[in-house]
């Protein structure tokens, strides 16, 4: 706690959790409970929430993260009636936790088992789902050395999985309560494609020039992209970067590194944004936004522990390009092999795919256009899920 500033935020937000949720709930409430591990998940449970909540308002939504990651970015978030951490998984906790909240029903996102929530909500017969599940061979359920995980499943009424694979893997151990549904992120991505996303700093900075949106970049990404900004880069090309650390260092460094004209969004106001061919922005919740204005997108991670969301760019049409890490995300290999999308490894291949992307406007839109029907192709897990919920929860009240 003293030195690292997420275990404080880890510990002390669950000091008083107990008293926070006992003053909000009364066991007369209707409460649908959702579990998140961190921000990516909430992003699978959010489309699921927001549909419930218009169709149901009666029910109270819970939503709780286990990351301070999480839960600091969105413990405002207006369609859930209660945001909070979830306890450590101990019996103690998992029984007063489910006795103060008594939900009708858990969610769980993704990935999240914890086994004696799981077993509470067993022993007190609340009905419990997986939504936009996925499972993977290498996983523990799987080995012989995993039988202790494979009880947890035992918990969920229905799994709602993202692909076949899941399904099939379920199977072979004994559970066929599972749906082949999608990913709800489908969902999500082509509602924010619908909406209002006009900002009018990043109109006057594109200027109807072919524009580079860089998302959610580390360093190995920035280095490539300032090389090819540096050396290979026309005045009709411009690059809008939004980094995932935005610390003030970081981005004092990256903005000294690139020799073009460039300026942060932190410092435009009163500038002409037509006249710099460098936009870093130094905030956080504007990228999806941005990324309607790109022509491209080059989504960060790649050269790490793994991709970003690829499916933001996607939605409005853009073609992208990536790093080799991305085998972990379904999303990303289809589109790999769709052609939408182009994994890079060094910094001879991104240069020559940009400049590939750039020059070649034909090339650049059929490739957009595969991204975009791609996204149009798989939405609908929503749906599906909030069918089952009607029918087996709110139907029986």
């Amino acid at each position: 706690m003293l030195f690292n500033k997420k275990v404080r935020l880890f510990v002390v937000g669950r000091k008083k959790l107990f008293k926070q949720l006992n003053a909000k709930f009364s066991q007369n409430d209707d409460v649908i409970w959702f579990h998140c591990a961190s921000l990516g998940e909430f992003e699978q449970g959010r489309p699921i929430m927001e549909k419930f909540k218009r169709q149901n308002p009666k029910f109270k939504i819970l939503l709780t993260f286990f990351s301070p990651s999480g839960y600091e970015v969105k413990k405002d978030y207006a369609i859930a009636d209660v945001v909070s951490y979830l306890p450590l998984d101990t019996k103690y906790n998992a029984r007063k936790f489910i006795e103060i909240v008594n939900p009708k029903i858990a969610i769980f996102v993704k990935y999240e088992f914890w086994p004696n929530f799981l077993r509470e909500l067993k022993r007190k017969n609340i009905k419990t789902i997986l939504v936009s599940g996925i499972f993977r061979k290498e996983q523990s359920f799987f080995k012989n050395y995993g039988s202790w995980m494979k009880k947890a499943l035992k918990t969920f009424d229905h799994f709602f999985v993202q692909n076949k694979n899941s399904k099939a893997l379920l199977k072979q151990i004994g559970y066929t309560n599972a749906t082949v549904s999608g990913d709800t992120r489908f969902d999500r991505v082509d509602d924010i494609s619908k909406l209002d996303n006009t900002l009018e700093f990043a109109e006057q900075f594109v200027d109807n020039t072919t524009t580079l949106v860089a998302g959610s970049t580390w360093s190995k990404d920035e280095e490539l992209l300032v090389n090819y900004i540096n050396k290979k880069a026309d005045s009709n090309q411009k690059f809008i970067i939004a980094p995932h650390n935005i610390h003030v260092n970081k981005i004092v460094k990256l903005k000294v590194s690139i020799s073009k004209k460039t300026v942060l969004y932190s410092d435009i106001n009163g500038k002409d944004l037509s006249s710099y061919q460098v936009l870093i922005i130094d905030t956080i919740g504007l990228l999806t936004k941005i990324y309607s204005y790109a022509d491209i997108a080059y989504v960060g991670g790649g050269f790490g522990a793994g991709i970003h969301n690829i499916l933001e760019p996607a939605t409005f049409g853009v073609p992208i390009v990536i790093g080799p890490n991305y085998q972990k995300f379904n999303e990303a290999k289809e589109m790999v092999n769709l052609k939408a999308c182009a994994v890079i490894t060094n910094n001879s291949e991104f240069n020559n795919e940009l400049n590939t992307l750039f020059v070649n406007s034909e090339n650049r839109k059929n490739k957009g256009k595969i991204a975009k029907s791609y996204i149009i192709d798989n939405i609908g897990a929503t749906g599906i899920i909030v069918d089952y919920l009607n029918k087996n929860i709110v139907k029986k009240e």
